[in-house]
């Protein structure tokens, strides 16, 4: 009897054990499965809350995923099923991609019965600059309205959908051009990144200068730039004068070098006194700037990410509590290539391009400039240091030129205290450069 039952109980055993490995691989398989299935209809899903692709299109993609989810889970999970259905997902996902990209548009502008202002413009397209083709957004509610070229900060950003969603009153009196410069965003393709010299956004800029002059019949424009764009912006009016009304920069740059090692010791004595030791520890290991090469970019970060603490923590403007990385996400400018190129744009022109600008300093390189100068500087900035710029303004021989504070902002004035800015570019700029509002 013994012979018999140990025999019959070792085979059981077996069994139960084969049936056990057999469990866990097919239950592996449908989470592998389902995974698979979760990233493959993650572009469709994101259609509806971060582009412009129209909603019988939206439907159709919907309902394409939703059959294969059916017709997956009724069938067997056999290799020739999940590979077909699988490949049926990725087709869909990767139509998904295109039409966000194709579909990428700016809203109209409208008035208060929700029909297209007439005379305004409000178009997303392509520009042919320095032989590549690159990305602008022109909005303004009368076509008649003076040019203002705003220059994105970064360098390797783009601001397509916050100065329209934050600064929208300036299309009442501009017909606000903004660019994506190669290597931010829309443009992350347009030039080899290795390629991007300061006299490439220059020419570039210039290009599009002369495109908009010609397009509105204006023999001069207004120009702003934004942190790196305040850079790119003194270096274009410094070279071509005769083609702006005025400049305006906001966060102004002047020493890149200088500038940044002022921050390091800034947010090294702001460590300490917090008593934060193991940041402290972290920017001492680092060392001083400048940085360059491998791990430059977390470099940067670390130190940059103290003082944005300190800027939030004391400024107080009606734009400090915006989050601007979720207004990139529902952008309906960016596709979703577009929305991925955004933050490769960021960190990887900063890591080859910002090394270029190490030995910038305008006061030395810029002390004249013959157009109207306007700087619009946040009292709490520390990014860029507003010292920097009060030695810059005394030396700057211009026309006309102002400082003018911002005092519940940072580095980023115009998003933090937009109505202020908008007053200042009516009030001031338009008004002392002899053009009616």
């Amino acid at each position: 009897m013994v012979n018999i039952i140990q025999p019959l109980t070792r085979k059981l055993y077996r069994l139960s054990k084969l049936q056990i490995v057999r469990t866990i691989a097919l239950t592996s398989l449908r989470i592998l499965v389902l995974i698979l299935i979760v990233v493959a209809i993650l572009p469709v899903a994101l259609l509806p809350i971060g582009t412009a692709v129209p909603k019988s299109i939206l439907v159709l993609f919907a309902v394409a995923d939703v059959a294969l989810v059916v017709a997956l889970f009724r069938l067997s999970l056999t290799v020739p099923v999940i590979l077909t259905t699988f490949a049926g997902f990725v087709a869909i996902a990767l139509l998904a991609i295109f039409a966000s990209q194709v579909c990428a548009s700016t809203p109209s502008i409208l008035d208060v019965n929700g029909n297209p202002i007439p005379h305004s413009i409000a178009v997303l397209e392509k520009a042919k600059l320095g032989g590549s083709e690159q990305w602008i957004t022109l909005r303004g509610k009368d076509i008649k309205r003076p040019v203002l070229l705003f220059l994105s900060g970064g360098p390797g950003g783009s601001e397509l959908v916050w100065t329209r969603k934050y600064l929208a009153k300036l299309e009442e009196h501009f017909i606000v051009v903004n660019w994506d410069q190669p290597g931010a965003a829309k443009s992350y393709d347009a030039v080899p990144i290795q390629l991007l010299t300061t006299e490439r956004y220059i020419s570039d800029a210039h290009e599009l200068v002369e495109m908009m002059r010609s397009r509105f019949h204006q023999d001069k424009i207004y120009v702003m730039g934004e942190s790196w764009g305040s850079i790119l912006g003194i270096k274009l009016v410094q070279r071509y004068p005769e083609l702006f009304h005025a400049y305006v920069g906001s966060g102004q740059m002047v020493n890149t070098t200088e500038d940044d090692v002022m921050g390091y010791q800034f947010a090294l004595k702001l460590a300490s006194k917090r008593s934060d030791t193991k940041t402290l520890k972290a920017l001492q290991n680092n060392g001083s700037p400048p940085y360059v090469g491998d791990g430059m970019f977390t470099k940067y970060l670390a130190y940059i990410t103290v003082l944005n603490s300190y800027m939030y923590a004391h400024a107080a403007g009606e734009g400090i509590e915006s989050n601007r990385l979720l207004d990139i996400l529902f952008g309906i400018e960016y596709g979703l290539v577009d929305k991925v190129n955004w933050f490769r744009g960021l960190i990887d022109v900063w890591t080859v391009f910002y090394p270029k600008l190490a030995d910038l300093d305008f006061t030395t390189q810029a002390t004249k400039l013959e157009v109207p100068v306007y700087f619009v500087v946040g009292r709490w900035d520390v990014n860029a240091m507003t010292s920097l710029v009060e030695r810059y303004y005394k030396v700057l021989q211009a026309p006309h030129k102002e400082v003018i504070w911002f005092e519940k902002s940072g580095h980023d004035p115009i998003y933090e205290e937009p109505n202020k800015f908008v007053d200042v570019m009516v009030n001031r700029v338009l008004a002392q450069t002899h053009l009616v509002p």
